[in-house]
């Protein structure tokens, strides 16, 4: 009872915005679908919005802890949750030749991110989070990394809006930038699936390619597959940063001082592991109704649940932002995610010239 006193106002309004969310990311209008901008980012703005004309309305104390609780636990939820969308044999086994290109990509915009971020001065969790995001899965990567490095609120809602900035702009002029340049089906699948950021706008571009095309949907599978396959990327990236920050408190504190790893350490990551774990294996047995209920409908559902609560964290997160300190700190943080933008495009056509795909 007292948890639902003290932290269920904050969590039952940020369910309210990841619904009313959910519900405009579905939309389509005028042949625009709300998809490519996602329910995440709705929920964020709304956040802010709200917290822009009430701004004690997330501090105040019926709101505060259940806001808190939904930004911090119920993101990580939301990655646990995730982890029984991948069954890591499959992804691997479809999306392996896109493997070389994967690693190219993702290692090109962290090595981007961590010199922009020399040049430009910026704040080093920033622009882990721009070069995480902009390298693997956009939103869900920055939902699995941001707890991992201890980022605040401000600084996942700066990455977030970068990352949907380049999110949109890839959706809109991808198909039409690949067909100009001659890619088959197969390369533009591999395009979109490694140069776009977030899976909302890679099923979007590869949609438009099938219908531009006529391609009956194959390149949107094939272009899921190899995000999917990039996605697994969290797993090592987040266990190294967690190593990395293990040792740089270490440092800080002086050889006396003594750190707690397992305070420190992603538990959640080992739970996501463990749950693509647990998907692989099932997907595995022989077929049976309970097989095909897993593989099926749980999946989806999982798909589903995780999207909305990480729009419930992002919404929490939203009403813990600065609107007014968004924009004005925003400057650097876009053309970092614009560089490594470029960057990731160029290498995913690059490797496709070089491999033979292209």
């Amino acid at each position: 009872m007292n948890f639902i006193k003290d932290k269920g106002p904050g969590i039952f309004f940020s369910a309210v915005v990841a619904f009313v969310s959910t519900f405009l990311a579905g939309l389509n209008v005028g042949g625009f679908s709300f998809e490519v901008i996602g329910a995440p980012v709705f929920a964020i703005i709304i956040g802010m919005i709200a917290t822009a004309l009430l701004p004690n309305f997330a501090s105040g104390d019926r709101m505060k802890q259940g806001v808190t609780f939904t930004s911090k636990k119920i993101l990580q939820w939301a990655v646990i949750i995730l982890g029984f969308t991948l069954n890591i044999k499959m992804v691997l086994a479809v999306g392996g030749q896109s493997l070389p290109i994967i690693i190219a990509t993702i290692a090109t915009s962290l090595i981007t991110a961590f010199i922009m971020c020399k040049i430009l001065k910026m704040e080093k969790k920033v622009s882990i989070l721009v070069g995480v995001g902009s390298s693997i899965c956009g939103g869900s990567a920055i939902a699995a990394t941001a707890p991992v490095i201890d980022a605040d609120d401000e600084e996942i809602a700066r990455s977030i809006s970068v990352i949907f900035l380049f999110n949109v702009i890839a959706a809109l002029i991808f198909p039409t930038l690949g067909n100009a340049i001659g890619l088959t089906d197969e390369g533009f699948a591999l395009f979109a699936g490694t140069a776009v950021n977030d899976t909302s706008s890679v099923t979007a571009a590869a949609a438009a390619w099938d219908s531009m095309k006529g391609t009956n949907g194959m390149v949107l599978a094939q272009a899921t597959t190899v995000k999917l396959t990039r996605t697994l990327a969290i797993i090592p990236i987040t266990l190294v940063l967690a190593f990395m920050r293990t040792n740089a408190a270490k440092k800080e504190g002086g050889e006396a001082t003594k750190v707690s790893f397992s305070k420190i350490f992603p538990w959640f990551i080992l739970y996501f592991i463990a749950a693509s774990l647990i998907t692989t294996a099932v997907a595995m047995l022989p077929e049976t109704s309970f097989t095909l209920f897993y593989t099926g409908r749980f999946v989806h559902a999982a798909k589903w649940l995780a999207k909305f609560f990480i729009a419930m964290a992002m919404c929490a997160i939203g009403l813990n932002t600065n609107i007014v300190s968004l924009v004005k700190k925003g400057g650097k943080p876009i053309f970092m995610g614009f560089c490594c933008w470029v960057a990731i495009a160029a290498v995913s056509l690059i490797m496709q010239h070089v491999l033979g795909y292209w």
